[in-house]
């Protein structure tokens, strides 16, 4: 006799548990980052203040300023689709595993 039995049904709400468990929580962070990152307004802040910078460079015709400024915009531009990317990722997962927790949930007998 074994100390816990579990039979085919009970494994398979188990997992299926689990799996909508872990769906809601990738899809809930993928939400938080999407939002946190991508509409964040110090990203969206910075960004403006180096475009400025980078007038300023132009009409005192500075050639570094102006170059280390565009490298700056294009490292944030990256940064946000970056979180972008990893936000929708999660997203998408999370609603794979949610899907896949319907699946095993129906497979109950």
């Amino acid at each position: 006799m074994m100390i816990f039995e579990m039979t085919r049904n009970d494994f398979l709400l188990t997992t299926a548990g689990v799996a909508l468990t872990l769906g809601v929580i990738m899809w809930l962070i993928g939400v938080v980052v999407l939002v946190s990152r991508v509409l964040g307004g110090e990203i969206k802040k910075i960004a403006e203040q180096t475009a400025r910078l980078a007038q300023k460079g132009i009409a005192e015709e500075i050639a570094g300023l102006i170059g280390n400024a565009s490298g700056l915009v294009e490292s944030l531009n990256q940064l946000i689709r970056t979180s972008a990317g990893i936000g929708v990722f999660l997203i998408i997962a999370g609603m794979l595993m949610v899907a896949a927790a319907f699946g095993l949930a129906f497979q109950i007998q």
